[in-house]
């Protein structure tokens, strides 16, 4: 197997919050586009984007933040969750950060594909097209395979701080 000359890296900003009655839940959102319209399982994702050599990993995990959510990162200190290589080759890195944010102010970004493929239309979708606060098991369930890791390493976080 070689190396990648410029392997991809992703980085990405998981918010939190815990509170009596309702325990942890943790910030996630659904992927827009058609591919992952209808869908629920495996189909949410945590906020992030991609970034080049060179640039670091903090700023492209508030950058991306703010593109895919569409406000700015609220204040706080950043728990690093260290990073994860996905299914796809991808690596991805995430930070955690206790917030109360409401899902309905997001005003997400967006991106344009074809659609439908080989149509020659192009049609602009949301990145993602709606969040939700999610229990762990919840978002265990609807987070892609390769970013659940991110909700167990922020319970166990979580446990040795006594929260």
């Amino acid at each position: 197997m070689t190396a990648t000359k410029n392997p991809r890296r992703s980085a990405g900003l998981l918010l939190f919050r815990t509170g009596a009655g309702r325990g942890l839940e943790v910030l996630i959102g659904h992927m827009g586009g058609p591919f992952w319209a209808g869908r629920e399982q495996a189909a949410w994702s945590v906020p992030k984007g991609e970034y080049l050599p060179g640039e670091e990993p903090g700023e492209a995990a508030r950058r991306e933040f703010e593109e895919e959510f569409g406000r700015p990162v609220p204040d706080g200190a950043w728990l690093a969750l260290g990073e994860a290589r996905q299914p796809s080759g991808k690596t991805v890195t995430v930070w955690a950060l206790r917030a109360e944010i409401d899902p309905a102010s997001a005003v997400p970004g967006t991106f344009t594909m074809e659609w439908p493929r080989g149509s020659g239309v192009l049609r602009e979708f949301p990145e993602m097209d709606r969040f939700a606060w999610c229990a762990p098991k919840v978002a265990a369930e609807r987070l892609v395979k390769g970013q659940r890791v991110f909700v167990e390493r922020l319970r166990a976080r979580l446990a040795g701080a006594g929260d």
